[in-house]
């Protein structure tokens, strides 16, 4: 099976697009985390 040689600006933008989705989805958990909370009342006293 041949494999694809990627250049150096190929690997870079797959890295960034892959750092950009894992934020994102680290922040989409922090989101419904904190909503949780709030819905429990934890933020409320």
């Amino acid at each position: 099976m041949d494999t694809v040689k990627m250049t150096e600006a190929q690997r870079k933008s797959r890295r960034n697009r892959n750092v950009a989705l894992g934020l994102a989805l680290a922040g989409l958990v922090v989101l419904f985390y904190v909503m949780t909370w709030a819905k429990l009342g934890a933020f409320h006293g």
